[in-house]
């Protein structure tokens, strides 16, 4: 069987690695610095809905609702399935709220409207200016886990895993990619890897790895800065009912509460620091939701490039769609064997698996159906115990 080589150790790596071993393939991922430190280490941990794109991106809403329904039947140890509420502070919110129910009926997304009284049933810490509240089944997961799940599935079916072995460059023939250079952090040491598909899955960072490929993604870095705060302020998933623009989400994670988010567009991920202007203007927005976030204690504030698609110059980053695509290289660079994952949300993460091992199958000449919509992934305390 075909010896399939990703490169990128964060979610997406480790989803197309547990479906291309269900689907009998040799696999073997390379990720430059320790698994999940780049964007999946550190994004807030929202499992998605999708309504918060409903209105202005249903593609993404849909995947992320189509996505939600099955990791909390293939991942359930990894999430906390405890809703959200999409909630009205003043007459702008109230305005949306027509379209917003439309959308989400528009995209599959289940809605429950909500009093004022009845939401703060629920939750005492919303504003006191509370005019309604609208309950969506978002959810929070661990932003860890959830991929060590997909990680240590993978591994029990004889998956390799090289952390800490960065690509320095691509070996060609004949219009095709044929194997990696590799640089072993570890052991200070260079060697080559052979192949029959090379997959580009390094989320924010895969422009850097095309561009040693000599090719370009139309992809560009999205940062966004969020806080932790100290206490659990609320026990859902707290949105602002509008169109998604910037520090509009609260989400509990165990006994902290992170608040986000904000977003611009970063030439090079490893550039990036959070401005510290966006920390009060994050705190403000979202203490207009609960009071509390604005004196809570600031446990941590960190910042996280989203891989966004970028098809134009000057775009308004919170307008850039969330969903993800496919690119065979042979097809859009006349370079063979090798293929790009970019876009996306950590909630779509299996979804963006799925597309990229139907591709590679196509390319391999094979007919295997993916598995994993349905294959209940292991704990992840197997990842360290598996050869």
């Amino acid at each position: 069987m075909e010896h399939i080589i990703i490169i990128g150790g964060g979610g997406t790596g480790a989803a197309l690695a547990h479906d291309l071993t269900l689907r009998g393939f040799t696999v073997s991922l390379f990720e430059r610095g320790e698994f999940l430190s780049g964007t999946t280490g550190r994004h807030h941990g929202l499992l998605h809905s999708g309504a918060r794109y409903a209105a202005h991106d249903p593609v993404a809403a849909r995947e992320c609702i189509q996505e939600n329904t099955i990791l909390r039947k293939i991942a359930p140890q990894a999430l906390e399935a405890n809703d959200g509420l999409f909630v009205a502070i003043n007459e702008s919110d109230l305005a949306f709220r027509r379209e917003f129910l439309d959308s989400c009926r528009d995209c599959n997304i289940p809605t429950e409207e909500l009093s004022a009284e009845q939401a703060c049933s629920f939750e005492p810490a919303l504003s006191p200016n509370l005019k309604l509240a609208i309950r969506i089944p978002d959810a929070t997961m661990d932003a860890w886990r959830l991929p060590m799940h997909f990680f240590a599935s993978a591994r029990a079916n004889g998956a390799k895993f090289h952390n800490f072995s960065e690509i320095t460059g691509f070996h060609k023939a004949h219009g095709a990619v044929t194997g990696i250079r590799v640089f072993d952090h570890t052991n200070h040491r260079e060697y080559d890897v052979k192949g029959d598909v090379f997959v580009n899955a390094a989320g924010a960072w895969a422009g850097q790895i095309c561009s040693k490929a000599g090719i370009k993604l139309p992809l560009q870095p999205g940062p966004g800065v969020m806080v932790a705060v100290n206490g659990r302020l609320t026990d859902m998933v707290i949105n602002r009912l509008n169109r998604a623009g910037e520090a509009d989400i609260i989400i509990p994670q165990r006994g902290l509460t992170v608040l986000g988010t904000t977003v611009w567009l970063a030439a090079d991920p490893d550039k990036v620091k959070a401005p510290p202007e966006h920390v009060s203007k994050i705190r403000d927005l979202c203490a207009e939701m609960v009071p509390a976030a604005k004196a809570a204690p600031i446990h941590s504030i960190w910042s996280a490039p989203r891989p966004l698609i970028v098809q134009q110059d000057a775009q308004d980053p919170t307008r850039i769609s969330r969903t993800f695509d496919c690119f065979d290289h042979k097809e859009r660079d006349n370079l063979d064997g090798l293929i790009s994952m970019i876009g996306g949300k950590a909630t779509t993460l299996r979804a963006m698996a799925e597309q990229a091992a139907d591709l590679i199958c196509k390319k391999t000449g094979r007919e295997i159906a993916c598995r994993t919509q349905t294959e209940k992934l292991l704990h992840y305390r197997i990842f360290y115990k598996a050869n």
